[in-house]
């Protein structure tokens, strides 16, 4: 593929008339803030990558072997001997919480997520920093629309739901072909970095995860990381929440299979 493919699409689904271009939300100035300085750091990074594949001009692969998955503050473990990267994918979608409210001070209990994945492979294997820019910048646009990933022109790739309380599933595809299904279990968490991307209304990023796939996962896959979150936090306390509710986040998913 040529070097600046990938920007290509890009520039052309931020370029999309109005009807049909995502949602940015913006709730208050702190919204505002967080979220000009997130797309403009997305786009700073974007015009960069640009220009210098327009001056290069010239061939690239999308080699996963060549991508790097970011260091967690508290290190994860490092994926299982034997296994390699498989695929790479921008969540976006909502961390789900119930509450107590009959005790305004208790804490919200998390209840999974429901999130649509994104490829975004060849953007981790070419494009480590404009990879890392994504999820600040997809978690302040609504994708219930038009399902695409803000400006981003980046093409599904599955979807990550919960099977039960304990059961983190990801169903994983690449242009109608599947890559595989992975039933999840929580294996080691790290807090995000300082500094990491936060919600709509200013929540904190949710931990990085090293997941190890339960029975019933096709395709070999392993293991699955969460990193490079934004938002998906809960307040600290139930109090002026209702019964469920829903956190907006985005995050990288790195899917490691045999």
């Amino acid at each position: 593929m040529q070097l600046s493919t990938v920007f290509v699409a890009v520039l052309a689904a931020a370029a999309s008339a109005a009807p049909t271009a995502p949602k940015v939300i913006i709730h208050d100035s702190r919204s505002a803030v967080d979220s000009l300085g997130s797309l403009s750091s997305y786009f700073n990074t974007l015009a960069a990558k640009a220009q210098a594949a327009k001056i290069a001009n010239k061939s690239a692969v999308c080699d996963l072997s060549k991508a790097s998955m970011p260091l967690a503050p508290n290190a994860l473990p490092v994926p299982s001997a034997g296994l390699s990267l498989r695929h790479v994918a921008v969540g976006r979608g909502t961390q789900n919480y119930t509450c107590d409210t009959s005790n305004p001070s208790s804490a919200p209990t998390a209840a999974g997520a429901v999130a649509h994945l994104f490829n975004a492979s060849c953007v981790a294997a070419l494009y480590p920093d404009l990879l890392e820019q994504i999820p600040g910048m997809a978690v302040h646009f609504d994708i219930s629309a038009t399902q695409q990933l803000g400006p981003s022109g980046l093409l599904e790739s599955g979807v990550h739901y919960f099977t039960n309380a304990t059961t983190p599933f990801f169903n994983v595809q690449s242009q109608g072909k599947e890559i595989g299904q992975a039933p999840c279990q929580k294996n080691s968490t790290s807090p995000a970095p300082s500094g990491a991307a936060v919600g709509q209304q200013g929540e904190a990023a949710v931990p990085w995860l090293q997941l190890t796939t339960r029975d019933g996962a096709t395709g070999g896959m392993k293991e699955v990381y969460r990193l490079t979150t934004a938002g998906g936090s809960a307040s600290s306390t139930c109090e002026g929440q209702s019964e469920t509710f829903q956190v907006e986040y985005a995050a990288l998913y790195w899917f490691w299979a045999e």
